[in-house]
């Protein structure tokens, strides 16, 4: 038995995917060489997964010897609701609305994989989230999907930015989609002009200045040069808010797996100060916003609190 990239494409819209797009595994040499630049740099702050696992990142094949195939998919995440539907002051990136979409998005591409194994049982494959050390938005553009715009996310033309990525890295060949060579940002700088922070520079995110990294990644205190959140405590969806992509192509999703949780919306400021480890844990089960821990959200909000008085 055989498969084709029509079948692939078929099966994984029925599995809820809006983009999917086929590239050819190879190797990525100018991408890596700007990642290489990125890391010597130190704009991937104290992000050291990246660094550890560079050989891997900016060569699929150092990842999958035997990978001949990348197969990108993208799952729109917006709700149509924005940081005016929340009940406190207090900011919270719309990624993390909803249920942990590493756990959405691996289970839709595993049922693709078995798929495919029922027509190819020898078949071997690599399920990636964002967790793995592969490009992902170089992947998805080399699949059509998309281009890398100036806030250095993926933008789409039917979805804007709005998409959770994923791959499934096979070892045998499938037709593959024309890359997307096009560059639709233009002159727009708005993403840039609007950063508070200064964190981008045209396609290219300095971490060490992100609001995004500071409230998820960074561990302990914030330098005293880098603690404006601009009333972030988990996230920032600024860049994304005002590009006119996703001011004029966004689409409401009906994956109901991101709908935004009760207390996310309810909360107050004072639910939001005085939330214990019991409230996180409940507020948070099966969410990506668990990453950041409850000592470091409540950081967050200490350090919005402040900024505000």
């Amino acid at each position: 038995m055989t498969i084709n990239s029509e079948d692939v494409k078929r099966k994984a819209f029925e599995l809820g995917f809006h983009k999917v797009g086929i590239a050819r595994a190879a190797e990525t040499k100018a991408e890596n060489k700007k990642l290489k630049q990125w890391l010597d740099e130190k704009k991937h702050a104290e992000m050291e997964w990246v660094e550890k696992r560079k050989t891997e990142r900016g060569n699929i094949l150092n990842y999958f010897s035997e990978a001949r195939t990348v197969i990108s998919l993208g799952l729109n995440y917006y709700v149509g609701k924005d940081q005016s539907d929340l009940k406190s002051n207090y900011k919270f990136s719309n990624y993390a609305w909803g249920d942990d979409y590493h756990s959405v998005i691996k289970s839709k591409i595993f049922s693709l994989l078995e798929f495919i194994k029922q027509s190819v049982p020898n078949a071997k494959g690599l399920v990636c989230v964002d967790t793995a050390p592969i490009m992902e938005k170089v992947w998805a553009q080399r699949a059509g999907l998309g281009w890398q715009g100036k806030h250095t996310n993926l933008i789409s033309t039917d979805f804007g930015s709005w998409l959770f990525l994923g791959e499934l890295v096979i070892d045998f060949d499938l037709d593959i989609d024309e890359p997307f060579t096009k560059d639709l940002c233009g002159s727009c700088t708005a993403c840039i002009d609007a950063c508070p922070t200064q964190a981008l520079g045209e396609y290219v995110l300095d971490a060490n200045k992100c609001i995004s990294y500071l409230t998820i990644e960074h561990r302990g205190e914030f330098p005293e040069e880098q603690n404006n959140l601009d009333g972030w405590i988990y996230g920032c969806d600024i860049c994304q808010e005002v590009c006119p992509w996703n001011i004029s192509f966004s689409k409401i999703s009906e994956e109901k797996h991101f709908e935004p949780r009760i207390d996310i919306v309810n909360n107050t400021n004072q639910k939001w100060e005085n939330m214990n480890q019991l409230d996180f844990t409940t507020t948070f089960k099966n969410s990506a916003a668990k990453r950041t821990k409850l000592n470091g959200l409540k950081r967050n909000i200490s350090n919005v609190k402040e900024a505000d008085k």
